[in-house]
């Protein structure tokens, strides 16, 4: 039977798109009103991530499948819609969304069905921390350990996790099993006996996405918990499962991208409003400072979205990616890496330039913490290198 989508079902994808970015910038303009007010509190996003869960924004950043779920594109655009109003939220859904797709690149396909079932179900907020084997490094392990039972596992060690440490149904960690050396992929029930956090408090930017670290304590992990192996390293991990890392510093690109859009946004709308250092029709330099930025973001943007079309695509082929795909991927989510992490910087940086305004500086303060943990020089040096000598190892992954 022909797989083919009718033109009612692509109509109805086409509607559902619509709505779920009429949805997203709903809820953008709701965070946007008292995001001054949250950022200076600094408190977790307990009371944020239940107003995503009201517009149904978990459930819907899931992998698609028919009748639920997001594509790739519609994804990275809500996750970009948020973050221009709030960037800490922006970084919840990006974490969230990157991990809900970890059951499709580790698990087996009706595993990951039912998994995404039952997260769509419950309005599951994912979170994790999963260390990528880097290039060379094929030796390392994580501070995690796995030690056997007669059915599962019992987990230890503690881990930071970036985002929503308190808030989140879900938490993915790779761990490594004492008796046989394998990484697995686990997931963690928040709420699960011998779990307990520790929030980081008085960060500089990205304060209400509920950074912290995770200590476990004996905590069991059942078989149904282990999504998959992590392999040790590029030449063991398949194609399709190559492509988390990558996917999931692609959607923090749009993070930063919404950050600078919003923050360039704000500054705009002061200079309208009459509120700024300069104001419009009066001073021709402020137009070309203007220009500047606007084509800045433009730019970066340009980057993002073409990285973000092939990324779309390769989701789309699954496991018959070709061998070779993952490591052009990287290098152009590397380079978007680069380029946003710039753009963004420079952008919610000068803007402060314009205007002396209460809370302008949460969006620089945000790009700030983000984007260090995206060293440029060593993405530059790996995406050199895949250039000149058409390196077919993954661009490094850092993070």
């Amino acid at each position: 039977m022909s797989t083919t989508p009718s033109a009612t079902d692509n109509h109805a994808t086409a509607a559902q798109r619509l709505a779920l970015l009429r949805t997203a910038r709903d809820v953008a303009e709701d965070l946007a009103a008292d995001a001054i007010a949250r950022d200076r509190a600094g408190r977790p996003p307990i009371d944020e991530t239940a107003r995503l869960r009201e517009a149904g924004l978990p459930a819907a950043l899931t992998p698609p499948r028919p009748g639920r779920g997001t594509d790739w594109r519609t994804g990275c655009a809500v996750i970009r819609e948020i973050a221009a109003a709030d960037g800490s939220l922006g970084e919840v859904l990006a974490r969230h969304y990157a991990h809900a797709w970890d059951g499709r690149f580790y698990a087996a396909d009706h595993r990951a069905t039912a998994l995404e079932e039952e997260s769509v179900r419950e309005q599951w907020l994912w979170t994790g921390a999963v260390h990528t084997p880097a290039p060379d490094d094929a030796g390392d392990r994580p501070d995690l350990t796995l030690g056997r039972r007669t059915t599962g596992y019992v987990l230890n060690g503690r881990r930071r996790v970036d985002t929503a440490v308190d808030a989140a149904d879900q938490i993915v960690v790779d761990a490594a099993c004492a008796v046989t050396g394998d990484v697995l992929i686990v997931r963690i029930p928040s709420g699960a006996r011998g779990v307990s956090v520790q929030p980081a408090p008085g960060r500089l930017g990205q304060r209400v996405a509920g950074a912290g670290e995770i200590v476990l304590d004996r905590v069991t992990v059942t078989p149904g918990q282990v999504l998959g192996h992590r392999p040790h390293d590029e030449e063991s991990t398949a194609p399709f499962t190559a492509l988390a890392g990558p996917a999931l510093r692609l959607a923090l690109c749009h993070v930063g991208l919404g950050i600078a859009e919003g923050a360039l946004g704000e500054a705009r709308d002061l200079s309208r409003g009459g509120r700024a250092h300069r104001l419009p029709g009066e001073d021709p330099d402020l137009f070309l400072a203007y220009g500047e930025l606007a084509s800045a973001a433009q730019a970066a943007g340009a980057v993002v979205d073409r990285a973000t079309a092939v990324m779309a695509r390769a989701l789309d082929t699954g496991e018959q990616l070709d061998a070779e795909e993952p490591a052009g991927i990287a290098a152009l989510v590397a380079t978007a890496e680069t380029v946003t992490s710039k753009a963004a910087l420079h952008i919610t940086a000068r803007v402060l330039e314009f205007a002396d305004a209460p809370g302008l500086d949460r969006f620089w303060r945000n790009a700030r913490v983000l984007t260090a943990q995206q060293p440029v020089a060593q993405r530059l040096r790996s995406i050199g290198e895949h250039y000149l000598n058409g390196s077919p190892r993954a661009v490094a992954a850092f993070r």
